[in-house]
């Protein structure tokens, strides 16, 4: 009896030695789940707002700036490479002060306003209708277009649609092929107004339901486009705002709902700097981003309710961090600098995200070029890809994949906000015969031994690896030094009996493609 006790107090102590020596374990369900990773989860913003637009996507055709018919021709590239499924445009509070009808045509003889929502700076509308819905066909990407209902008409709005999508002779599909196109584009998304509790028109969600009602009537689909109507849906915690749209809407012309929530700090009376942080603000703003999942979670169940057979998609299109604009730069315009936190940042959202798309079918970011969580950022002769970019790149590789769940076992780290950040996070998808793992590493100090193990058959070979990292989260690419923060290849994992076993960096994110 006493050698028996002995041998299984020996066990014990090598089963916890050996569960102590992970700092985390993934366990993969890779049987498969069947749901698909919708590809525009990984959608962009691009709104007519600082140098997003103007010398970000568009220099014009006779520009010195190397130029692809206008478009900045390092910025379609990038963006090429990029792999965008759906772009959002012209706004943003910019739409509802945006009439169409003044950025068509020739383009001296265009009009002019001055853009009351961002700085006051002149916009000459150089970049219009045909410039938007020509860049989406050439990058393949799926146009979003929102409509001005705070200071629009309904007229103006259904003018607008048949102008884009008739192929019938009409007075406004006339009018485009005098202006040079021929052909209809198609144009699936389309929101009726944006932000209509504030910067849209501060109207109630009892008003603008009725205003929706209205203005999605006279929206119509032409030939073959079929229009996906999107309501303006709540900023962050308003619960109410969904709860009203969804009662007042649902199987009247809604197709989707929209939310936004961003990462904001909310210490010191400002939103901080981007690159001048403690490691304690570091890890408050990553508990700040993490609860987009409670907010998700509370705006579907208040759908689910009210429309249980799911015919209304949630739209998140507008997310990312906002901070204070980088010093010597036009307040309204929100440049912002993109560091190794907004790297984990993004990371994090995608690996939330993906659990929630039985009702979230689209999210875009704030924004593609320039203007807070960009993706790029240009001078007038330069160009820089930003962590950021850097994370949509990795993690592209989930566009409709399959969704593979997994449980996280992972120690958290608490913050100020007494939220609790996950030392490690992933993401596990499966495509065209190959399983993707997206790893993240929350922790600045130390390196995690994390055990990944799998359910069915699990994996034979690692095909590829890269790791995004950086000696200090604050680090960031400039017009000096534009490759401070960039993928790197990555060597430390080893298939094992176990499973998958990886060592990810302090800070750092791992994206590994494995048979």
């Amino acid at each position: 009896m006493k050698r028996l006790i002995t041998f299984l107090a020996g066990a014990c102590l090598l089963a916890t030695a050996s569960l102590s020596a992970q700092d985390a374990t993934i366990r993969v369900h890779d049987a498969g789940s069947g749901v698909t990773i919708p590809a525009e989860i990984y959608g962009q913003f691009s709104e007519h707002l600082g140098r997003c637009i103007y010398g970000g996507l568009w220099v014009g055709k006779d520009s010195s700036v190397p130029n692809v018919e206008g478009y900045r021709k390092d910025v379609f590239d990038a963006l090429k490479a990029l792999k965008i499924p759906v772009m959002r445009w012209p706004g943003g509070c910019f739409a509802d002060d945006y009439h169409w009808m003044d950025g068509i045509g020739p383009q001296d003889k265009r009009g002019y306003l001055t853009n009351n929502s961002w700085g006051g700076t002149l916009e000459d509308n150089s970049f219009g209708t045909h410039e938007f819905l020509n860049l989406c066909e050439m990058l393949g990407i799926e146009p979003y277009i929102s409509g001005n209902v705070g200071s629009g008409s309904v007229e103006e709005m259904a003018k607008w649609v048949e102008y884009m999508t008739s192929d019938a002779k009409t007075p406004m599909a006339d009018l485009r092929r005098a202006n040079g196109r021929e052909k209809p584009w198609k144009v699936k998304y389309f929101g009726i107004g944006n932000e209509a509790w504030g910067c849209g028109g501060n109207m109630t969600p009892e008003y603008y339901s009725d205003l929706f009602r209205r203005y999605g009537t006279y929206l119509r689909n032409f030939g073959d486009n079929r229009l996906f109507k999107i309501a303006s849906g709540a900023s962050d915690y308003d619960y109410n705002w969904t709860r009203v749209l969804m009662k007042n809407l649902v199987g009247r012309g809604m197709h989707g709902i929209s939310l936004h929530y961003y990462t904001v700090p909310g210490w010191r009376g400002s939103k901080g700097s981007a690159t001048q942080f403690s490691d304690s603000d570091y890890y408050w703003l990553l508990s700040k981003t993490i609860e987009i999942e409670d907010v998700l979670r509370k705006h579907i169940e208040i759908m689910d309710e009210l429309d249980p057979s799911g015919r209304v998609a949630l739209l998140l299109d507008e997310w990312g961090t906002w901070f204070d604009v980088e010093p010597g730069t036009n307040p309204g315009h929100l440049y912002q600098q993109n560091t190794m936190r907004d790297a984990i940042i993004a990371a994090l959202n995608f690996d939330i995200f993906h659990k929630y798309t039985r009702r979230l079918k689209m999210a875009n970011i704030a924004q593609v070029v320039n203007v807070l969580q960009a993706m790029i950022l240009t001078n007038d002769t330069q160009m820089v890809l930003t962590p950021t970019y850097h994370v949509f790149e990795m993690y592209n590789v989930h566009q409709d994949a399959e969704f593979l769940e997994s449980e996280v076992m992972t120690p958290h780290i608490r913050t100020e906000r007494k939220m609790a950040v996950p030392e490690v996070d992933a993401t596990v998808s499966r495509k065209d015969g190959q399983m993707h793992l997206s790893l993240v590493n929350t922790d600045l100090k130390r390196a995690k031994k994390v055990l990944v193990t799998f359910d069915e058959a699990g994996i034979r070979s690692v095909v590829s690896a890269r790791v995004l990292t950086s000696r200090d989260v604050r680090d960031h690419n400039d017009f000096d030094k534009p490759e401070v923060v960039k993928p790197a290849a990555f060597k430390d994992f080893k298939i094992t009996k176990a499973g998958l076993e990886v060592t990810l960096p302090p800070c750092s994110v791992v994206a590994l493609a494995a048979k």
